[in-house]
């Protein structure tokens, strides 16, 4: 019998096998690629109005898996792509945790409640998600390439008796006839006529704009005399994985914060350290500070020790409209990773004229860049300073991988 392969062809993939290096010489199998698409619980925004709020115990695929991708998008009732300019998706994150399994409500008690969070390094309940984006979702790369994974599902991982489940936090603003529709996004606290927290704690006289002031249930306010139909609303997003086996790499999720407060002490770095994860600040105006023109960039940086070692297989920043662009370097300078905005040009959903519509991604060789445990990286974070901005955001996540691929044995 002979092969439908020509010879010379089975030879030269041989010899592209042998060529790779070990980070991507690994074994192949039928581990293939399940989808599944799911839409989150609907809600109902009317013109300035605003959702924020968490639905737990969402649809997510079962069973020991790695996750390769998660991409998710806002649509209407019918099922179309909903405009930025018509309803700004401010931000959306994954998060998992375990609840008891008699629990059948869909609101777990917070007794029981344990957070199955990242790998860090925000601490205080802060930045716990698997997945977040913003208005960038539509065009920003998510998949993991092979042979990685977020390895959830480890029956291992569960604690005796819970079950391990997924929530949302979707952060929506419907901006249809407001008077200000940047400030509206922006969270502005006069455009929202709020002075106390959702909790009721008075605001500080400082505190201009961002996430204490556009809440759940919130009201932006709207042009004289406007007035427009409320409309149902759903994320629906598409999980791609891929069971569990030695095939997979698993990678762990870190997030950093540029905004983060923390604190070195003499004998702890990293995770142990006190990270307080803001989340937000705001960008003075270039005018205000005396340095329009070639000045207009506002330029913040803090420097963070690792708790952890391993290499960086991606890696992705999340900003708001004025972000121009943030990065991830060694402390000698040398850039590890950077990922820049994409501002929409048009009219129509994923190209909206102003908006953040993606933000490129890195992905590194793998093995060619490896963070020590201990390590010392500057995060870089740069906004347009030519308004002020409330309440933007300068996150980092990266995937992290504690070892390669086995390189294969013959």
């Amino acid at each position: 019998m002979t092969s439908s392969n020509p010879w010379w062809l089975l030879l030269v993939g041989i010899l592209v096998t042998l060529s790779l290096p070990h980070s991507q010489a690994f074994r192949r199998h039928e581990n293939k690629i399940k989808t599944a698409v799911f839409l989150s619980p609907k809600f109902v925004l009317g013109p300035g109005s605003v959702e924020n709020r968490l639905y737990y115990n969402l649809e997510f695929p079962k069973g020991h898996i790695a996750l390769k991708s998660f991409n998710a998008e806002l649509i209407d009732e019918a099922g179309n792509p909903v405009p930025l300019h018509e309803t700004y998706l401010h931000h959306w994150v994954v998060l998992r945790y375990y609840d008891l399994k008699s629990n059948e409500n869909k609101t777990p008690n917070m007794s029981d409640f344990i957070s199955g969070r990242n790998s860090g390094i925000c601490q205080d309940g802060a930045l716990d998600q698997f997945f977040g984006l913003g208005s960038e979702t539509r065009k920003t790369a998510t998949h993991i390439p092979d042979p990685y994974g977020i390895e959830v599902g480890n029956p291992a991982d569960v604690p005796s008796g819970f079950e391990e489940r997924w929530m949302f936090n979707i952060h929506a603003i419907d901006t249809r006839g407001v008077e200000d529709r940047w400030g509206c996004t922006e969270c502005r606290c006069d455009l929202y006529n709020v002075t106390k927290d959702q909790s009721g704690n008075p605001l500080s006289p400082d505190y201009k704009g961002g996430l204490l002031c556009c809440y759940d249930r919130t009201q932006c306010r709207l042009k004289q005399g406007f007035k427009g139909i409320r409309r149902t609303l759903y994320l629906r997003y598409t999980v791609k994985w891929v069971d569990m086996d030695s095939s997979v790499v698993p990678v762990k999720i870190y997030i950093f914060d540029v905004a983060d407060g923390w604190k070195r002490s003499a004998n702890s770095t990293g995770i142990n350290a006190e990270h307080s994860c803001k989340a937000e600040y705001d960008v003075e105006s270039c005018h205000a500070t005396g340095l329009a023109g070639d000045g207009c960039l506002d330029t913040k940086r803090i420097s963070l020790d690792m708790p952890f070692g391993g290499y960086v297989i991606y890696g992705v920043a999340h900003q708001h409209a004025g972000g121009s662009g943030s990065a991830l370097y060694r402390e000698d300078g040398q850039l590890l990773c950077s990922s820049i905005p994409t501002y929409g040009k048009g009219h129509e959903a994923g190209n909206e004229a102003g908006y953040v519509v993606g933000m490129s991604t890195c992905y590194p060789q793998p093995g060619t860049v490896k963070i020590s445990k201990g390590e010392t990286l500057i995060l870089e974070s740069n906004y347009s300073s030519f308004r002020y901005h409330t309440g933007v955001m300068g996150l980092f996540y990266i995937l992290v991988a504690e070892q390669l691929p086995k390189p294969i044995r013959t």
